[in-house]
């Protein structure tokens, strides 16, 4: 029998199979249009966005450190994860950030550890002055017990969770115009202190007179002569340019500092375990690196400030120390627990 031809000149079998091939591609089209949504909703759940705030500058091992862990993170991830870095106080200042880590606007900070004192008073003990022999003494406390209750703590009283200690540097004295020798030299001077109070008593115990300031407005302040000094790490010193507005550098070697890297606890929480394993591996990681690069660093500043012609003055560290620690255990004994200092300066 003749097959009918239509106008086109297509015969009618040959309509019907296209026909039938258009319903399916017409209900295919229909069913991934029905499930787009689904999977766009699958796809936005899986990427993690990470803000991590830091209030030193970009240049700092701390800054450099947070960009490691973030290319360790997205390569792991394949791209999931996405720890963005703001350095240089662009979150604002530290207890800015601390707060918006506890509220869980940021999800992570790196700060100080006295900088928490207002939520855990006893873990300002850890960044107390003369506490610690070395970084390493530092490293085997917070790692054991002590480290583990305080982590405990702030996780039960704010809801921030502790995921490494870093070494921050071994703190210094540096001066404008005043060659200081000695505890009595710093009486009156107007000495820049972090905004926490162990740091304000350490201050008054040598005479001076604290001056809470952010990070980010020192260097003006000491361009302007609004403080007389400050206190910090070599590296911070460098790379803050603090070098380049200060005469002196005073030996002191005041305070071993350990800086926390803190999380928002449900933020932790609802990440998967396997998220969990890539973001603390290479935190651990990014941690190592800058602790050695810190230490590398202060071995080999000194000799680049004195070629820029600061002036480095050794001290009688103990003239230093003593008054100090006289002033500032006393004071701080009931936050911190009646031998809480002791125990942990002897830890062997």
């Amino acid at each position: 029998m003749r097959n009918t031809s239509c106008p086109e000149g297509h015969t009618v079998p040959a309509m019907r199979a296209a026909s039938i091939t258009g319903r399916r591609l017409m209900t295919a089209m229909v069913l991934t249009a029905l499930a787009w949504p689904a999977m766009q909703s699958g796809a936005m759940a899986q990427q993690i966005t990470l803000r991590w705030g830091d209030v030193v500058p970009a240049t700092h091992p701390s800054a450099q450190m947070v960009e490691r862990i973030a290319a360790e993170v997205k390569a792991k991830s394949a791209g999931r994860i996405a720890v963005q870095a703001f350095p240089g106080g662009q979150l604002g200042s530290s207890r800015d950030m601390i707060e918006a880590v506890a509220n869980g606007t940021q999800q992570i900070v790196l700060e100080g550890a006295a900088n928490f004192g207002a939520w855990v008073p006893a873990i300002s003990v850890i960044e107390s002055p003369y506490i610690w022999r070395d970084a390493d003494h530092m490293v085997k406390a917070m790692a054991g017990p002590v480290g583990r209750e305080f982590n405990t703590e702030l996780v039960n009283k704010r809801g921030m969770r502790i995921l490494g200690t870093t070494y921050y540097g071994t703190r210094h004295v540096t001066t404008s115009n005043k060659a200081v020798r000695a505890p009595a030299d710093l009486v009156g001077f107007k000495l820049r202190v972090p905004e926490n109070d162990v740091f304000k008593a350490m201050a008054e115990a040598w005479g001076a007179k604290p001056t809470p300031m952010n990070f980010g407005e020192l260097y003006l302040a000491l361009k302007q002569g609004t403080v007389d000094g400050q206190e910090n790490p070599l590296p911070t010193i460098k790379s803050g340019k603090f070098d380049e507005v200060q005469k002196y550098l005073v030996l002191t070697g005041h305070i071993i500092t350990p800086r926390l890297v803190v999380v928002n606890e449900a933020f932790w929480k609802g990440l998967s375990s396997g998220d969990q394993k890539i973001l603390q591996d290479a935190i651990d990681s990014g941690i190592a690196w800058q602790n050695a690069e810190l230490q590398r660093q202060e071995t080999a500043l000194l000799e680049t400030f004195k070629a820029a012609g600061v002036t480095v003055i050794p001290v009688d560290v103990e003239a230093f120390r003593k008054p100090v620690v006289s002033a500032v255990v006393p004071k701080f004994e009931s936050k911190w627990g009646k031998g809480t200092y002791e125990k942990l300066n002897e830890l062997k």
